[in-house]
């Protein structure tokens, strides 16, 4: 995955360099990981003081692999309860270990639901969250009669007959660069509402309905909500057309609720 990131790659502003070579190693070295996570058990991404997160974890792993004070800067810093398989981290280290084996080492030190897949050496100023870079989001629904305990962590359930057709019509309003105030929290401090969202999606198979999202950034909760105004639309509350005026009355009241965290999985992360 390290290397299809580098073969996306278009400019130095975006792209993941290649850091300097084995034989002339720095003094410091800047790593980058991919990190795959089930988010169930934890507090989010970011650190918290009263809480177990997927960055203490990693910065417990490898402060105890090279024997320094370690600490990772995130990608995406998700939410309490999301996944992800191919989340980005970097941090820096003078430890001489070769680039690609950090992967292997730290998978034997973290938590099972907690897995690094792949690991590579970068430019020691390239920051995965300062560079151009397309996100890619799904929502998984069980819609059936009874829950599904195997899916009880991956999914969110409703019992309630959701309509995919009127959820994909009304999907179609959001793509594009739009204010999404009424899609993100009231809590945001971004400093724009502003996003781009290139692709939305909405199918079926048997029972499981996923809503897959993709974007160059998106607010926080912003895909959540997304997902439980689809969830509404799909349901019959709302007609398909109602969500180009949810979108244009950037107001966080009009649109629906936040779906639950765990139905909520970052599924792919480009550098453009």
């Amino acid at each position: 995955m390290i290397q299809e990131a580098n073969a996306q790659a278009k400019s130095h502003g975006g792209r993941m360099p290649d850091g300097p070579g084995e034989d002339a190693l720095p003094s410091s070295r800047r790593i980058c990981l991919i990190v795959a996570y089930d988010g169930t058990r934890y507090n989010g991404w970011q650190y918290q003081p009263n809480g177990v997160t997927i960055e203490a974890e990693l910065n417990r792993a490898l402060s105890a692999l090279t024997g320094e004070h370690i600490e990772v800067i995130g990608a995406s810093r998700t939410d309490a309860g999301v996944h992800a398989r191919c989340n980005y981290a970097v941090f820096n280290t003078h430890m001489r270990m070769p680039a690609g084996k950090f992967s292997y080492a730290l998978n034997q030190r973290l938590p099972e639901d907690i897995r690094i897949r792949g690991s590579k050496e970068v430019e020691p100023d390239w920051h995965p969250r300062k560079c151009r870079s397309l996100k890619t989001y799904e929502y998984r629904i069980l819609n059936e009669e009874f829950p599904d305990p195997l899916d009880r962590f991956y999914a969110h359930f409703t019992y309630s007959a959701l309509d995919v057709r009127k959820m994909q019509e009304a999907a179609q309003y959001l793509i594009g660069e739009h204010d999404f105030k009424s899609f993100c929290s009231i809590h945001t401090q971004a400093e724009t509402t502003v996003r781009t969202i290139t692709k939305l999606a909405v199918t079926r198979e048997n029972h499981i309905i996923t809503i897959r999202v993709s974007g160059t950034g998106f607010l926080y909760n912003m895909v959540r909500i997304i997902a439980g105004t689809l969830l509404e639309i799909g349901a019959g509350k709302y007609p398909p057309e109602r969500m180009k005026e949810i979108l244009e009355a950037c107001d966080r009241s009009a649109s629906g609720p936040t779906a639950p965290a765990r139905g909520l999985t970052l599924t792919a992360y480009e550098f453009l």
